[in-house]
């Protein structure tokens, strides 16, 4: 059997790649590179692997080596996208790590360092915070990007992201397995979220196994995913998404938050106040409770005004059906016979996540009813059968005015509301999206490509909102509108143009992608040739003091919108005389653009 130096001698190590998929466009970002040591040995898998060559005081050299064979069969394999190339802050930090072998490897093999990725992965303590911030702003230097591994696993991860401000942060699998009936896992998922969309940061949820998590954590608006749903690590990785994966990315999403009557309905508007009962209440007492009101479904236990439990009357009431029951336990606590784990949600709990949580997890906690809190405190309880109504009602009312192509909000609930945001008072971002040469697009390619090209433009920009602040229209055709109430509204502008530049090759022909646009015939029959669609966005920033209506909004917004047209390729511009000085960077003229190419 192979020792370890036979292994490293031999070079007798596999690479392994695990696609990961961005939820935008349900292409891949890229490329994990992993290891595997020889198939009938102990050191096989990667733990026994490294666990031994830190034994042996080889774990520079074992890591060193395992980097070189994971880029060379990147760069054979002629893979697309990043590669994320797993290196440990221990080996990062050892004197020698600015000798550039990395980056000479990488020329050899003609491989470009923007295309990879320092993943950091942390299975011991970091406390060298300081050298490793070094090396890591050496890498930077080069070309290269950071990202974080396993983020809420280590012991110290959220120093390490606070120290190093990697572009990508990856959540530990724990946290994302499950997630789907789990809201405290969802909510530790929203937080990471908010924090990366807060420090510039991208997040990649590991460990997808099941559609339901997927669903879950693409809608939380997590940008990317990993995981064996999506494709299991491989020597000849897919170049693509599972059938299953990919299905769920092109299945239209429903509409969560539509516009300011919907987006203001949290569980507080199904709220019903139920008199509670302490833990030591007699079980008798809560038999007649039930008894002299019919319609009442469920009993809170609470104490100290906090939830306990909860008590379901047909649970309750079938239990003391039994012979003797009732008299056997009259006298005992009710708290024997609750619930001890009781759904608990907050008043402020949008219905939409509710309902979303809801379907992933448990039919009890539909069917028992669940606990409204505030602060933590017992306010009253909430139904299955109220939510659905509610529900309901909004669903209705969206389908109403919503654009039959992409499901989205359309002129009406736009309107309505700009004009709600203007009469509260309320300061925003209006940015008008529009394809630029869309038109020759759709004649040379069909109506239906153009549908798809409009679909995914839409979802692209969807994932740039978050749906506790943001609102998405589609006006019609290739036009959107985008309401931003994030503080960091631009730089999600930055990011919608970005994806669209590295992910929309994808919704074109080889062909067409090889001469940079498209050949057809003008009304005189000459050839003209017509560059592939980009994006354009056009962006105000909405004072009510300076608006009267939504139609001066439009009015300005459209005026931006061909600003940003003028540029080529895909640009933004803010139009930003409407600014508060406060937001007007130094040194910039007051109206300025970006351009991505």
């Amino acid at each position: 059997m192979k020792t370890l130096q036979d292994i490293l001698k031999q070079r007798d190590l596999v690479a392994l790649f695990q696609p990961i998929m961005d939820f935008s466009s349900g292409t891949l970002l890229g490329f994990e590179g992993l290891i595997r040591g020889p198939a009938d040995n102990p050191l096989h898998a990667p733990n026994n692997l490294f666990s031994a060559a830190k034994q042996q005081g080889l774990a520079v050299e074992t890591e060193m080596l395992c980097r070189q064979i994971v880029l060379k069969s990147f760069a054979e394999q002629n893979l697309p996208g990043q590669l994320f190339l797993n290196i440990s802050p221990q080996t990062l930090t050892t004197p020698g790590y600015k000798d550039g072998q990395t980056l000479t490897y990488l020329e050899t093999l003609g491989l470009d360092p923007k295309r990879v990725i320092i993943e950091i992965t942390e299975n011991q303590p970091t406390y060298d915070f300081e050298e490793m911030r070094k090396a890591l702003l050496h890498y930077r230097s080069m070309g290269f990007q950071i990202a974080m591994d396993d983020l809420g696993e280590g012991f110290s991860s959220l120093r390490l992201w606070s120290e190093l401000r990697p572009e990508f942060v990856k959540v530990d699998m724990h946290f994302v397995q499950g997630v789907n009936a789990d809201p405290l896992k969802q909510q530790f998922l929203r937080s990471i979220q908010s924090i990366a969309l807060s420090s510039g940061t991208q997040v990649i949820a590991e460990g997808i196994e099941t559609a339901a998590e997927f669903r879950t954590v693409r809608d939380m608006g997590i940008a990317f995913g990993q995981g064996y749903f999506i494709a299991r690590p491989n020597h000849v990785p897919p170049l693509s998404p599972s059938v299953e994966a990919g299905s769920l990315v092109n299945a239209t999403r429903p509409i969560e938050q539509p516009y300011h009557n919907t987006r203001s309905v949290t569980v507080e508007t199904i709220l019903r106040y139920v008199e509670p009962v302490q833990p030591k209440t007699e079980i008798e007492k809560v038999f007649i409770k039930f008894s002299e009101n019919k319609n009442l479904r469920a009993i809170p236990v609470v104490h100290h005004g906090r939830p306990f439990g909860l008590i379901n009357r047909y649970e309750f009431v079938d239990s003391l059906a039994q012979p003797y029951r009732r008299e056997l336990l009259g006298k005992k606590p009710c708290v024997d016979m609750m619930i001890a784990e009781p759904l608990l949600v907050e008043k402020t709990t949008p219905i939409h996540e509710l309902s979303g949580f809801l379907s992933e997890s448990e039919i009890r906690h539909f069917t028992d009813g669940f606990i409204i809190t505030e602060q933590g405190r017992y306010i009253g309880i909430g139904t299955g059968q109220d939510l659905l109504r509610e529900i309901t009602k909004s669903q209705i009312e969206t389908a109403r005015y919503a654009n039959p192509l992409t499901l989205l909000p359309g002129n009406v609930p736009i309107n309505e509301h700009i004009e709600y945001l203007l009469h509260s008072g309320k300061s925003f971002a209006v940015c008008y999206a529009d394809l630029d040469n869309f038109k020759p697009f759709n004649d040379v390619c069909g109506y239906r490509k153009g549908d798809e090209l409009i679909q995914f433009t839409g979802k692209l920009l969807g994932n740039a909102c978050d749906p506790a602040n943001d609102f998405i229209g589609h006006i019609g055709g290739d036009d959107f509108i985008l309401i931003l109430q994030s503080p960091d509204w631009e730089l999600r502008c930055d990011r919608v143009l970005s994806a669209f530049a590295r992910t929309s090759s994808a919704m074109f022909d080889k062909n067409h992608r090889s001469i940079g646009g498209y050949l057809s015939e003008d009304r005189q029959g000459r050839i003209v040739h017509h560059p592939l669609p980009t994006l354009s966005i056009g962006a105000i920033w909405v004072n009510p003091n300076l608006f009267a209506s939504p139609y001066e909004v439009a009015e300005a917004a459209s005026s931006a919108k061909k600003m940003a047209k003028a540029k080529p390729g895909n640009s933004l511009f803010i139009e930003r005389r409407y600014l508060k000085p406060q937001n007007i960077f130094e040194g910039q003229h007051e109206s300025a653009g970006g351009h991505y190419g």
